[in-house]
């Protein structure tokens, strides 16, 4: 059966810039069932969606939302109210090391000074952020970027819940456990993996 392209186009990523495709599924599959995806065209973040990549559309990725798990849907999430971050998710072969890394400065002359293990970088920036600020890493199209011509990396967006003033504070404090909820089973799972 051939997976057609889902209406909403923020669903649909094109990888026809990246040169090594293999490396670059390998690596966002592994936050498939861990990181939320936003989508601004709906106003929504799922937290509950599959990863395909159809042979007919030879270089897209597309993200399909779970229908049955409404609640894993949240909805009235307005653009404004998410916003780049500067941070990058990163394989540790890219500097020589095992694991993913969190880094602030990618460009055209190389990574910036400081890599930081994934974990313990993000878990201390949420620890250090105001209750009414938290930080709520999310992807969203364009996110998936290569680096050098050859290796993958993720740009973080983030919600700004204060942003957000036609939610109830439980619809924002839903967002806020979705998203820190699943990005806890990322946390996990590389625990084990250590």
């Amino acid at each position: 059966m051939t997976q057609a392209l889902p209406e909403n186009s923020d669903l649909a990523w094109d990888l026809g810039e990246i040169t090594n495709r293999e490396r670059a599924i390998e690596f966002i599959m592994q936050f498939e069932t861990t990181l939320c995806v936003y989508s601004p065209n709906v106003e929504q973040i799922y937290s509950s969606y599959n990863i395909y990549f159809p042979e007919d559309y030879d270089r897209k990725m597309v993200i399909l939302p779970d229908p049955g798990a409404f609640h894993d849907t949240f909805n009235g999430v307005t653009s404004d109210s998410v916003t780049a971050t500067g941070l990058y998710i990163i394989p540790g072969e890219l500097v020589g090391k095992t694991g993913l890394y969190l880094t602030n400065t990618v460009g055209d002359r190389g990574l910036g000074k400081r890599q930081l293990p994934f974990v313990a970088a993000l878990k201390a920036i949420i620890r250090q952020r105001p209750a009414e600020d938290p930080f709520i890493p999310i992807l969203g199209k364009g996110d998936l970027r290569e680096f050098q011509d050859d290796w993958p990396i993720l740009h973080l967006h983030r919600v700004r819940l204060s942003t957000l003033t036609e939610l109830s504070n439980l619809d924002k404090t839903n967002i806020k456990n979705g998203v820190i909820e699943k990005l806890e089973s990322l946390f996990m799972q590389l625990d084990k993996q250590k």
